[in-house]
């Protein structure tokens, strides 16, 4: 039996049996205010890519789901028992949870050591399971890019949800894994600064 699981701005997700194997489906739905023929190059489009980094991913053996199938707007993949990041770090298990920092920042290091950027890398986003891994969900907004810019712009998301003090911990981990770190660190103060000249210009006029 399906069960929905969640609904967003750009798709359904469901939960269902998949050849004996727990599976998650991630529907596409049409957009009543686009073209139609424009909606459905979109949605075609974005599972096509989506589709391309999670196989990118499973081949650099980053955790994350496997992909069973993709066709037209559907993805199938593994279902990841777990509990999301931020659902621990609200509750009774923070404590734990922020031993997981350094492990997730290394998920991130592997992301951008294989060129993916993820583009909504939050807690909302890791699912960790009962021995404590962590992995990547949801590469929906994610891109295939050396930019340093969007490599930051990871950075800043994660930075932005934790705070300071988690995010350092996050930081050891994300060093040891991207032997680039330094530079996209730097491009982050850069992000950061332009962030706080735009809004005094903003509060200025």
């Amino acid at each position: 039996m399906n069960k929905k699981i969640s609904e967003g701005a750009e798709a359904v997700v469901t939960s269902f049996d998949f050849c004996g194997k727990e599976a998650v489906a991630k529907i596409r739905e049409r957009k009543s205010y686009r073209n139609q023929e424009m909606d459905e190059r979109i949605r075609l489009s974005r599972t096509r890519r989506e589709a391309r980094i999670m196989r990118r991913a499973s081949l650099n053996r980053i955790s994350s789901p496997k992909l069973f199938f993709y066709g037209g707007n559907i993805l199938v993949m593994e279902r990841l028992n777990g509990t999301r990041l931020s659902d621990m770090l609200k509750g009774k298990y923070g404590k734990n949870a922020i031993k997981i920092f350094p492990d997730v920042g290394i998920l991130l290091g592997k992301l951008h050591s294989a060129a993916i950027t993820h583009g909504d890398f939050t807690p909302a986003n890791i699912m960790v399971d009962a021995a404590g891994k962590p992995s990547v969900i949801d590469f929906g907004l994610s891109d295939i890019t050396e930019s340093d810019e969007e490599r930051g712009m990871d950075l800043l998301l994660m930075k932005r949800y934790v705070g300071s003090a988690l995010f350092r911990s996050f930081l050891k981990g994300y060093r040891k894994a991207f032997n680039y770190s330094s530079r996209v660190e730097k491009r982050l103060s850069e992000i950061e600064r332009r962030g706080r000249y735009q809004t005094r210009t903003l509060l200025a006029d």
